[in-house]
């Protein structure tokens, strides 16, 4: 309902046996939160908001002026199918505002919302898809997740080898019934490794898709027994998880993504120059815990800041695809971030190569994995560590001018204690599983 106004929720609601309402939204790490209203609080939701003690949720207030209010956005109403009726249950993401009625700076929907504005000023639409990653387990007695992989099938493998697909099945009729549109679903290569690809949209529209997407399939999974993991590396043996994000632009309604590398869209060119030079950047929001950094250099996942067509072992490629189906694809993010901030920094580093009108490097067609060290030293390298990814970007103008000064001194504060908390850990192993396996 992505066009609903206040009014169609209500009536919706009251219509469709609607009786609790959860009001969502994220912390700055990306990690999800929600307050459930009974039914008829929403039409004051919209009016006035909910209020939550902001102080407790990470990065976000301190105790002094604790208070932020909860504003729905009615344009993301969802019945979530896996609750049970009667008595549904619905979903909202919220705006966050100040007491005063004004936006708090630290909202990622606020400020992915004002990148796309730029971008719209400047006559560009950005389109993004994403392809999403995940690890199926099994769980003990208690309903604990194992380390135990539900199958051992590898790449687009059927059953019996996959065992995963009924729950693939299942997660894309849910998505369905939530309207979002799953395209394809397949084995990937790690046991018990999983990917559903969705449309492509709008860039709020998809990060709020992504949200719902993680939603649905640790509900699924759990309904089913089992335990849904997105870590980035859960299996240090095995392939990591990543979240490919694949980005379009669109000028007066048409795709200017076409003829990429053959000098006939500088535009675009320039658009992924930009993503190119800002990547190392912004590597600690796309790649945000210590554990993303198991996944670089190996099974298809990048390592240098280099791009090329077709390519798996760049870090942007350009797939093959025709007329309005071309795009890129930046391949280095992990699904352990917030797709708020990243797809805001992703756009505006993109924006500020087409302002600069920054040239694309020439085309790396080289196998990076295999590639002679006098094709890899002319590169430069992915940052190999979060302490490395913090460093770049607490001196990144560019990160300051995007999410602000004040949200990037909170957001690494926070990475630096965990970067510390890691290098303090004598089982690596442990301290993922721990820190990480439940939780993302």
């Amino acid at each position: 309902m992505r066009d609903s106004t206040a009014n169609e929720v209500l009536g919706f609601v009251k219509e469709n046996d609607v009786k609790f309402i959860r009001l969502g939204f994220c912390d700055i790490f990306g990690l999800q939160k929600n307050i459930a209203i009974m039914a008829d609080e929403l039409q004051t939701a919209f009016e006035n908001g909910v209020s939550f003690d902001a102080h407790a949720i990470r990065g976000f207030r301190d105790v002094r002026q604790s208070e932020l209010l909860l504003f729905p956005d009615p344009s993301t109403l969802s019945v979530l199918p896996w609750r049970p009726g009667p008595g549904r249950v619905a979903r909202l993401y919220c705006d966050l505002k100040n007491p005063d009625g004004s936006a708090f700076a630290h909202d990622g929907r606020v400020l992915l919302r004002q990148v796309a504005q730029r971008a719209e000023e400047m006559g560009y639409v950005c389109k993004i898809g994403a392809e999403c990653e995940f690890y199926l387990f099994k769980t003990g007695e208690h309903g604990e997740p194992t380390d135990e992989t539900f199958d051992k099938g590898g790449y687009l493998d059927i059953a019996p080898l996959d065992r995963c697909e009924d729950i693939r099945r299942e997660i894309c009729l849910t998505l369905e019934e939530m309207g979002i549109k799953p395209e394809t679903s397949h084995h990937e290569q790690g046991p018990g490794q999983n990917e559903i690809d969705f449309k492509f949209s709008t860039a709020l529209a998809c990060a709020d898709n992504l949200q719902s997407f993680k939603s649905a399939v640790k509900a699924i999974a759990a309904r089913n027994g089992l335990f849904a993991s997105f870590m980035p590396k859960p299996l240090l043996e095995a392939p990591g998880s990543g979240m490919h994000v694949n980005l379009s632009l669109a000028q007066n309604g048409r795709n200017i993504f076409r003829s990429v590398g053959e000098g006939q869209s500088n535009i675009a060119e320039s658009y992924i120059a930009g993503i190119l030079a800002k990547t190392a950047e912004i590597t600690a929001f796309l790649n945000p815990i210590a554990n993303s950094y198991e996944r670089f250099g190996q099974f298809e996942a990048p390592k240098y800041v280099s791009w090329s067509h077709q390519n798996r072992s760049q870090l942007i490629r350009i797939p093959a695809a025709a007329g309005e189906k071309i795009r890129m694809e930046l391949r280095s993010p992990d699904p352990s971030l917030n797709p708020y901030l990243v797809f805001a920094l992703i756009i505006a580093a993109g924006l500020d190569g087409i302002e600069k009108e920054t040239a694309l490097p020439p085309a790396v067609d080289a196998d990076l994995y295999m590639a002679d060290e006098s094709i890899t030293k002319a590169l430069a390298l992915l940052p190999g560590s979060l302490d490395q990814a913090i460093g770049l970007a607490e001196n990144s103008k560019f990160v300051k001018s995007v999410i602000g000064e004040e949200l990037l001194l909170k957001y690494l504060a926070v990475k630096k204690a965990e970067a510390a908390d890691f290098h303090a850990a004598e089982d690596k192993a442990r301290f993922y599983r721990e820190r990480y396996f439940s939780v993302i």
